[in-house]
């Protein structure tokens, strides 16, 4: 049942993330730091039709396919009265934070205000898919890259290769690094051929570096490599802290911007879809139904998955 301001969705599609499996293995900071805890319904990557309308919400919304924000803000605080409701102090995160549930489930309850259209021309795998594109959209955005400017993204992950494709389509030269010869075999299988390892690297001048990897030491590879004058983008989150010395931050005149979340990405990732300059479904290898979940947040792989980074799932099947 939906409450005031809230709509209820029936989920279509829902992504498995890194933040899911760190859940299931437990190894989660929020649990560690009181922000989250057990029982936590997870699953914040997801699109579905409104089903239902709460009391002060517009009945309009009913039958609509929709995806939606995951940082919910408390809405009275100075942050979020200036639009900064993803670092609100007192907010929610669908299916991570301060218990609101998730979307691995046949229905989620969302705000309205967290709700974001989406249009015939992106289907429910892609509507799944905006929430991390959004992250993407913000990290190419903070790069600044001048017009044909090389990037360098750390870790072909979901994330990295999204970066990758938004980065793409607004014309930039895109390099990859990663480690595993079958993470950069799958870049260069969906249109990345300058995917590298750290002893292939080519010496080149990197117009912006986004770190959108897990390793503790790519924070600080990030700042060594990029160009002075240039920035880093931080968007990626290792388990354990990751050493910068802001003597190179300040000596090569860089600046560092951390990404936190799609809010504020969610429109211009729709639209990216919508037109066809952005089609990141070769990165879904399965979707799957809610008895496969398990083995997706412990890391298996079935017979008959794809390669590609995201599993997703139909809670209907």
């Amino acid at each position: 049942m939906a409450g005031p301001g809230e709509v209820v969705v029936d989920v279509e599609r829902a992504g498995v993330c890194g933040t899911d499996a760190e859940f299931f293995s437990g190894a989660m900071s929020y649990l560690h730091t009181g922000q989250a805890r057990y029982p936590v319904r997870i699953g914040h990557e997801w699109s579905g039709t409104v089903s239902a309308a709460g009391p002060g919400v517009d009945r309009k919304w009913l039958g609509r396919r929709v995806t939606g924000d995951t940082m919910l803000g408390c809405g009275r605080c100075a942050r979020c009265r200036s639009g900064r409701q993803h670092v609100c102090a007192d907010r929610y995160e669908i299916g991570i934070r301060n218990g609101w549930p998730g979307a691995l489930a046949e229905r989620l309850p969302v705000p309205v205000k967290a709700l974001q259209a989406l249009p015939d021309q992106v289907d429910a795998a892609l509507g799944a898919l905006v929430e991390p594109a959004g992250n993407a959209l913000r990290a190419v955005r903070g790069a600044a890259l001048p017009p044909g400017g090389r990037l360098l993204v750390l870790g072909p992950g979901t994330i990295g290769l999204l970066t990758a494709q938004i980065a793409a389509a607004q014309g930039a030269e895109v390099h990859l690094l990663g480690r595993s010869p079958e993470s950069l075999e799958f870049a260069a299988a969906v249109g990345f051929p300058r995917a590298w390892t750290t002893e292939t690297l080519p010496d080149l001048p990197w117009d912006a570096v986004i770190d959108a990897s897990n390793g503790p030491e790519s924070p600080a590879l990030a700042a060594d490599l990029v160009e002075p004058g240039r920035r880093v983008v931080y968007v990626g989150l290792a388990g354990e802290p990751s050493p910068v010395d802001s003597r190179t931050l300040a000596l090569k005149d860089v600046t560092a911007v951390g990404v936190l979340s799609g809010s504020g990405g969610f429109a211009g990732t729709v639209e990216l879809f919508a037109s066809g300059e952005v089609d990141p479904r070769p990165l879904i290898a399965a979707t799957v139904g809610l008895d496969d979940v398990a083995a997706a947040l412990a890391g298996e792989r079935r017979p008959g998955w794809g390669a590609g980074p995201k599993i997703h799932v139909d809670p209907r099947s």
